[in-house]
């Protein structure tokens, strides 16, 4: 692998007023950035970096780096969900909804596809975009369920929200659980394995024409936290995604239908996953709209006296501003209602500091 220079964004600042030619603005949403971090890697490890000012920033970009600067800087298109459409200029909530009998928060909590259609119903009306539905656990030592039992849980579910003008995805990893979802009514699908499980996900994706959320994992969900190791967790989970991107374009999707996540708490120890958010911005570079789910991960409990799941909403939260700080479009949650009211205040902020003093 040769010699490249990625770019990520930092020196975020609250207002772009004043600072003409020193501040740029982040995928088109509400935060501007001033510095950029330059991270020169090679065959994969990271060997130098450097803080470079924007101001001086155009004048040193190879073809690489110049799209990645593009893509740093360019808006990202809505999601066009069946008749709904989803701006990304702005954080969106992405609702859990869990069809499932063991997932690490919530399993068994619906007994039946009518209250977890009800409980979705709730969430969109809390203020989530998206309700993400899922049939398979894939919380660490989860197994493998087989695709029947996954569609039983997840169509009638997917079905009823559709039917109700509610904006849906499902969370699977299998082609035919795909297939099924779609034809029930989602718009979108939410790929754990980012097409890497099921070697036909990606033409089912392709054929579909819905978005794809494509996430980094590292190992199955059965072993995937049996000692993760990175030499540079944030380098290396770049690159992988930017390899998935590839492949999915080649199999027939388009990018402006690509979303990615850096796949918080899947093949990561707590320090994986910190790192992840602390360099976040450097995913936009990618050119994708980007997903995190952090809502209730172990993380949370292990920096907060092993907090159990049902007891890390406030560290959920601190995770969502986290994210949103630093650019993510898609903040896929748990607790919607007090999700969706902390970022109406971190908008709040952003639009006191974007409303130009007269």
């Amino acid at each position: 692998m040769a010699t490249r220079t990625l770019l990520r964004p930092t020196g975020f600042v609250d207002s772009p007023f004043g600072h003409d030619g020193k501040v740029a603005r982040l995928a088109g949403g509400l935060n501007f950035f001033a510095m950029v971090e330059l991270i020169s890697i090679h065959n994969g490890r990271r060997t130098a970096t450097e803080l470079a000012p924007i101001a001086d920033i155009e004048s040193r970009l190879d073809d690489d780096m110049a799209g990645q600067w593009a893509a740093l800087t360019s808006a990202r298109a809505p999601l066009q969900l069946g008749g709904r459409t989803i701006r990304l200029d702005q954080p969106q909530v992405m609702g859990i909804l869990n069809v499932t009998p063991d997932s690490f928060s919530d399993g068994g909590r619906f007994a039946d596809a009518a209250e977890a259609a009800a409980a979705g119903a709730d969430m969109a009306g809390a203020g989530a975009a998206i309700i993400d539905v899922g049939g398979e656990s894939t919380r660490p030592g989860a197994q493998t369920v087989w695709e029947g039992d996954e569609i039983a849980r997840v169509v009638p579910v997917i079905r009823q929200l559709a039917g109700g003008g509610a904006a849906v995805s499902v969370d699977t990893r299998k082609a035919d659980v795909m297939t099924a979802a779609v034809q029930a009514g989602a718009q979108l699908i939410n790929d754990v394995s980012a097409q890497t499980y099921d070697p036909r996900s990606a033409e089912t994706a392709a054929a579909a024409g819905v978005p794809v959320v494509l996430m980094h994992h590292r190992g199955d969900p059965a072993t995937m936290q049996d000692d993760p190791r990175y030499a540079d967790v944030l380098v290396e989970v770049y690159l992988w995604l930017e390899e998935r991107i590839a492949a999915a374009e080649a199999a027939g999707i388009a990018r402006n239908k690509i979303l990615i996540d850096p796949g918080f708490g899947f093949g990561k120890n707590v320090g994986h996953n910190l790192e992840l958010m602390n360099g976040l911005a450097l995913f936009h570079s990618l050119g994708c709209p980007i997903a995190l789910g952090a809502s209730r991960k172990r993380t949370i409990g292990a920096l907060s006296n092993e907090a159990p799941a049902d007891q890390r909403l406030a560290g959920s939260l601190a995770f969502a501003l986290k994210a949103a700080e630093q650019g993510a479009q898609v903040i896929r949650v748990h607790d919607v209602p007090e999700t969706v009211q902390a970022l109406k205040v971190w908008r709040g902020f952003r639009d006191q500091a974007l409303t130009p003093r007269v």
